[in-house]
């Protein structure tokens, strides 16, 4: 995956795969394409959020922490 990619442009891009395949405006050929590639995007999502979800309970630890 990118490194310069952003968790809003890969769910941008993902919603515009969901929203080709869902119109089946796909052609079959490339379906299998699309398809990995949403599957790569969702991974990459779902990593960034994980990643994210543990630095703010870091934050929130810290700030708990405090008097």
């Amino acid at each position: 995956m990118e490194q310069t990619l952003t968790y809003e442009e890969a769910y941008r891009e993902l919603a515009a795969i969901a929203k080709e395949i869902e119109s089946e405006s796909v052609p079959v050929d490339v379906l299998a394409q699309k398809v990995r590639r949403a599957s790569e995007l969702i991974t990459w999502c779902q990593a960034r959020l994980r990643t994210a979800e543990t630095e703010v309970n870091k934050i929130i630890s810290q700030m708990d922490k405090q008097p």
